[in-house]
C-alpha cells in the first residue's frame, strides 16, 4: 500500500496525535452506541505498546465553528475510559495551552482527549494556521478516522501533511477491505446497491458498471430502473423523471459488459406497514393500487445464483423495506446467503452505509461479512471512484 502502518513508524516516547471518529449517538447525557469508540481500541492500544503517548482527536456534531456545550466531547469521556480500560485526561481546548497541558499530564499508561476540533472555524475550512498549531502538540500523525476521510478539514487533511503520518489500525482495515473489493479483486464482482432514489446514487451507479461484473439493484431504485423499461409499478415510489438517466446507465453497463439484476417478482402491498396484507406476484403485474415493497423469492433465488459463482461481493443498501415486517424477506435472505458463502470461504464481501448496516444486523448476517465498514459518507464516495482527501494526505 502507498500508505504507512503504525509498524512502519517509530513511536517510542513520542506524543502521537491520532485523528479518531468518536460522533456517537446519546441520549440524556449516555452514549447510545459504542461502535466507533470500540473500533479505535487496536489503534490506541498498539501505539502504547510502541511507548508513543495518544493524544485524541475527533468532532462531535456540527457545532459549526462555535463552542456549543452540548456537544463538547467530555460527554464521552466516561464512555471512552471504560471502553478502552485507561484513564482518559481530557483537554479543553485541541490547540494551545489547554491542548499541551492535558498532554503533559498524562502519564505513561493514560490517553489524551482534546476537545471538539469543529469548535474552530478553520476546522472546516482547513485552515493551514489551526493545522499548524494542531501540529506543535505531537511528532507523529495517525489518522484511523475512515469515516471522515472524504473531508478536507485540517484534522484530517491539513494536519497530515505537516508530521511523519500513518493509518491507524482501523483505517487500515478499510483502506485494504476496500482494496480487495474494488481496487483489484477477485473477479467476478459483484454489487448490491438498494436504496430508496437513483437521484442520490447516479454517480455511484455509473461509476460500479464499469468496475464490476454484476449489478444488483433494489429498493425504491428498482422501480425506477422498472419503469425505465417501461414496467408499470402502481403506486411504488420511483423516480419516473430519472427513466432516461436509468437507461443511460443501463447503457453504460452494457458497454462495459456489467449485468444488472432488477427484480423478477416483487412482493406488493396496499398499506405500508408492519404486517401489511401482501402477495407476491410477477413484476409485469404490479395492481395498478398497490406498491412494490420488497424483491420476491424467484429474485432472490437468481440472486443466489449469481453470489454462488462470484468471488468478490459489495453491498450498500437494503432490497426491500427492510424496516418494516415482512417486507424485509428478500434482504434478509439475501444477506444472509452472502453470510453463509463468506464462511465457506467462497466469497470475499464488504458492506457499508448506515441501512446497509442496520439491515445485515437485523438479519443476523454482519458478524460472517468479511468487512463491514461504519465510514457512511466516506464508504459512498470511495464506491464512486473519489479521491478522499484524508486518503490521499497519508500518501505524501
Amino acid at each position: 500500500m502507498p500508505w504507512k502502518t503504525l509498524d512502519e513508524m517509530d513511536l517510542d516516547g513520542k506524543v502521537v496525535l491520532v485523528r479518531v471518529d468518536i460522533n456517537v449517538p446519546m441520549e440524556a447525557g449516555r452514549v447510545t452506541d459504542m461502535t466507533r469508540i470500540d473500533k479505535i481500541r487496536p489503534t490506541v492500544d498498539d501505539i502504547m505498546a510502541k511507548g508513543g503517548k495518544v493524544v485524541l482527536l475527533a468532532h462531535f456534531d456540527r457545532p459549526k465553528g462555535k463552542v456549543v456545550p452540548e456537544m463538547s466531547l467530555s460527554h464521552v469521556v466516561e464512555a471512552l475510559a471504560g471502553s478502552l480500560g485507561r484513564k482518559v485526561v481530557f483537554g479543553t481546548d485541541c490547540v494551545g495551552a489547554p491542548a499541551a497541558e492535558a498532554i503533559a499530564k498524562a502519564v505513561p499508561g493514560e490517553v489524551v482527549l482534546l476537545e471538539n476540533t469543529r469548535f474552530h472555524p478553520g476546522e472546516e475550512k482547513n485552515d493551514p494556521a489551526l493545522a499548524a498549531e494542531m501540529a506543535k502538540l505531537g511528532q507523529v500523525y495517525v489518522n484511523d478516522a475512515f469515516s471522515a476521510a472524504h473531508r478536507a478539514h485540517a484534522s484530517t487533511e491539513g494536519l497530515a501533511r505537516l508530521l511523519p503520518a500513518a493509518a491507524g489500525r482501523l483505517m487500515e482495515a478499510e483502506l485494504k477491505a476496500l482494496e480487495a473489493a474494488l481496487g483489484s479483486p477477485e473477479r467476478p464482482v459483484v454489487a448490491v446497491v438498494g436504496g430508496a432514489k437513483v437521484s442520490t446514487k447516479i454517480e455511484l451507479l455509473a461509476n460500479l458498471v464499469t468496475k464490476v461484473d454484476h449489478l444488483v439493484i433494489g429498493g425504491g431504485m428498482a422501480n425506477t430502473f422498472l419503469v425505465a423499461e417501461g414496467i408499470e409499478v402502481g403506486r411504488s415510489l420511483a423516480e419516473r423523471e430519472m427513466a432516461e438517466t436509468a437507461r443511460e446507465i443501463r447503457h453504460r453497463a452494457q458497454n462495459a459488459g456489467c449485468q444488472i439484476h432488477l427484480p423478477v417478482d416483487v412482493v406488493v402491498a396496499r398499506e405500508f406497514k408492519a404486517g401489511a396484507e401482501s402477495q407476491t406476484v410477477g413484476v409485469h403485474h404490479c395492481p395498478p393500487d398497490a406498491m412494490i415493497l420488497d424483491a420476491g423469492p424467484e429474485t432472490v433465488r437468481r440472486l443466489e445464483q449469481v453470489f454462488a459463482e462470484a468471488k468478490t461481493l459489495i453491498w450498500n443498501g437494503p432490497l426491500g423495506a427492510f424496516e418494516i415486517e415482512p417486507f424485509d424477506a428478500a434482504t434478509n435472505a439475501a444477506a444472509q446467503a452472502v453470510a453463509r458463502l463468506t464462511k465457506a470461504g467462497k466469497l470475499i464481501s464488504v458492506a457499508g452505509g448506515g441501512d446497509t448496516v442496520a439491515a445485515l444486523n437485523a438479519a443476523g448476517a454482519a458478524e460472517d461479512f468479511t468487512f463491514i465498514s461504519t465510514a457512511g459518507g466516506a464508504f459512498l464516495e470511495w464506491m464512486e471512484g473519489k479521491e478522499l482527501p484524508g486518503v490521499m494526505a497519508l500518501m505524501g
